[in-house]
């Protein structure tokens, strides 16, 4: 009896690994895989980028879930790896929130890379609990297609949080943070690493939901453009969280939901 109550303890322990996506069935073999795959379904969003498609289950990213960019210098493709993404969520009504990047997007090439740039909106937050839950409250909002946000090391409950608000709202998020966060323990499904090299740039898919890491992939992604002036800087002291303010440089619609202080892309 005792046997078979630590049988059903440990049953049950899996079973919630399971549903919190920390451990995959390694039974779901490829070709059960392939069986179940949706070639670009509404369920799946493409990457824009075949060599990405390949590696991941139902050939594209799956919203809902949270995917990070990994990498040790700025500029080396992170953001032109989601440009054809990009594009093709700002066809709907959609926002594309970007919460405190580093530095301020250039619009004019979002717009030559085919993205309607009145979908965007950059949220520049006042402390780091507020970047957290306007990270939070984008993605569980249902008002947006993507969430960009950059966060440093060690931010694992963090990131669990913001997993669950991913899939309560059903929205994609993108998370850029350091390379060396490679070796940290994290609830997003997926997770990628970006070497810039001499010609294109090196992508390892270290994670992906239900499936095994992959070998690395080189892309050329082309001249790196997006990356305008310096933001200020966000290197936040600890004090206690004040009242965000809101601040528009323009006449903006915004989701009752979310509260940050917000400025379209011009």
């Amino acid at each position: 009896m005792q046997q078979s109550y630590a049988h059903r303890t440990h049953h049950g322990q899996l079973n919630n690994l399971l549903k919190q996506g920390r451990v995959w069935p390694a039974r779901q073999n490829q070709a059960t895989q392939n069986r179940n795959r949706q070639r670009h379904s509404p369920q799946y969003l493409s990457s824009g980028y075949p060599e990405i498609d390949q590696q991941l289950i139902g050939d594209g990213w799956q919203p809902g879930n949270l995917v990070e960019l990994l990498y040790a210098k700025e500029g080396c493709g992170e953001l032109r790896l989601l440009l054809p993404l990009l594009a093709t969520l700002s066809l709907n009504e959609k926002w594309i929130i970007w919460v405190d990047p580093p530095h301020i997007p250039y619009a004019p090439a979002l717009a030559t890379a085919g993205i309607d740039i009145n979908k965007i909106l950059m949220v520049y937050s006042n402390t780091w609990q507020d970047r957290i839950w306007t990270l939070e409250q984008a993605l569980k909002s249902g008002s947006c297609s993507a969430v960009l946000g950059w966060l440093p090391a060690k931010q694992e409950k963090a990131i669990r949080r913001l997993q669950i608000a991913a899939s309560e709202g059903g929205t994609l998020g993108f998370l850029f943070r350091p390379l060396h966060c490679r070796d940290e323990s994290s609830s997003a499904p997926y997770r990628l690493s970006l070497e810039s090299r001499p010609d294109g740039i090196d992508i390892t898919l270290i994670k992906r939901k239900n499936g095994w890491t992959m070998p690395t992939q080189r892309l050329k992604l082309g001249e790196e453009i997006l990356l305008g002036k310096k933001a200020a800087s966000l290197e936040y002291p600890e004090p206690t969280p004040a009242p965000i303010s809101i601040q528009t440089s323009a006449p903006i619609q915004t989701s009752t939901s979310i509260q940050p202080k917000l400025k379209l892309v011009e």
